[in-house]
């Protein structure tokens, strides 16, 4: 029987849960952990590798006798397309059911072109992934798609984003159907990136945020080991938090003062101009730095302060116990950390920052792409989605 030709019962699926840490165990092991009789737990193992959601691995060691078998998650049970959409670049990868990239493509892409061309990218991209790695559409169980702008979670529509115009309310979901006839999730791409940083750099730490820093800056929130969204889809949006010290400063988002109107890639590469320096993007922020421009490090290393400043509210209302800080713009190195670290740890009571780590995004680039990974994978996995028929 075909895996999606098939629904999974409530106890199969309570079982398929547990082994999908990818943990081996035996089946005398999971009748301990569940509390079933083994005959229970023989049939739901013997149905899930019927289906092909879990595998048999290397056996366990015996204690005298034949050595029993262990089983864990099939990862190459089914592949999920993976999109990370930046306002000037975008990633598409195929990875399997742990978030392995098999293969991705990345180019730069303008996302203020629209929404047809760019999620035609995709489309075509995916395609042509799935060609390279001897897979085809009936092999997806899902898509994850991140995008540069507030994005309402329950329909998965950009709302009034900023950089990407001709993207309000476009029914994202729909049109990749049209296309890609999966489950499609859509959310910004600076959720995604939290996804991705925690999934593969801090799988143990239950509450973390990340921080973009790049033509926006936004922010992620982890905490209790869930992405928080908030009410409306649109938690984490720092970059129009206002700072004092830009009350008189215009932001693309309508209002003065916002964070990112002083801090962003642009904004300080504006600052730099005013000052006589040649710089027109956060590219050429970051190449000052390295070539050791003194304007350019003092300028990123308040650019940092600055969004310390917000930061430090963000602190002492959610305690995080990680700020991964990502983006292109994180490519400058411990300049700008080291401001946000300056003024995060002068401003925060001692009990918050006391086991509090600020640091360089570990997934760097790949942030945003393993993360949309984990957005797909979550979903097909899923009690309901299995329950469903695992692909629809």
């Amino acid at each position: 029987m075909s895996l999606d030709s098939q629904t999974v019962t409530s106890g199969v699926s309570q079982l398929f849960q547990l082994l999908r840490d990818g943990v081996p165990r035996t089946r005398a092991e999971l009748a301990k952990s569940t509390g079933l009789a083994r005959s229970t737990i023989a049939a739901r193992v013997d149905e899930l590798m019927r289906m092909g959601l879990i595998t048999p691995v290397a056996d366990a060691v015996s204690t005298g006798g034949r050595p029993p078998s262990q089983f864990a998650l099939n990862p190459a049970a089914k592949v999920v397309i993976a999109a990370d959409i930046g306002a000037s670049h975008a990633t598409v990868a195929i990875t399997d059911l742990t978030g392995g990239i098999l293969a991705e493509h990345s180019e730069p892409l303008d996302v203020a072109l629209g929404p047809v061309p760019v999620l035609t990218w995709l489309v075509e991209g995916a395609t042509m992934l799935l060609e390279r790695v001897g897979r085809d559409q009936t092999h997806v169980a899902a898509i994850g798609i991140g995008v540069p702008g507030p994005v309402e979670h329950s329909t998965g529509q950009p709302v009034n984003p900023p950089i990407m115009p001709g993207w309000d309310r476009f029914d994202i979901p729909l049109w990749m159907h049209q296309h890609l006839d999966v489950p499609v999730l859509v959310d910004n791409d600076v959720n995604i990136m939290a996804l991705g940083e925690r999934a593969v750099a801090w799988p143990a730490v239950e509450h973390l945020m990340f921080v973009k820093i790049a033509t926006g800056i936004g922010a992620g929130l982890i905490s209790g080991g869930a992405l928080q969204r908030g009410a409306q889809g649109v938690a984490g949006d720092l970059g129009h938090v206002q700072v004092a010290r830009g009350a008189n400063v215009p932001c693309t988002c309508g209002n003065r003062g916002c964070l990112e109107a002083l801090a962003s890639g642009p904004a300080i590469a504006r600052g730099l101009r005013e000052q006589g320096v040649d710089a027109h993007t956060g590219g050429d922020v970051i190449d000052l730095v390295k070539r050791g421009n003194i304007e350019a490090i003092q300028a990123v290393r308040q650019a940092g302060r600055d969004i310390g400043e917000v930061l430090t509210t963000c602190v002492s209302l959610v305690n995080p116990s990680v700020i991964a800080i990502g983006g292109s713009m994180a490519r400058v190195g411990e300049h700008l950390i080291a401001g946000v670290r300056e003024v995060v740890y002068t401003r925060s009571t001692p009990l918050a920052t006391e086991h509090l780590s600020i640091v360089q995004s570990l997934t760097a680039e790949r942030a945003g792409v393993l993360g949309a990974s984990v957005l797909a994978v979550e979903h097909a996995l899923s009690p309901e989605a299995l329950a469903s028929g695992f692909t629809r």
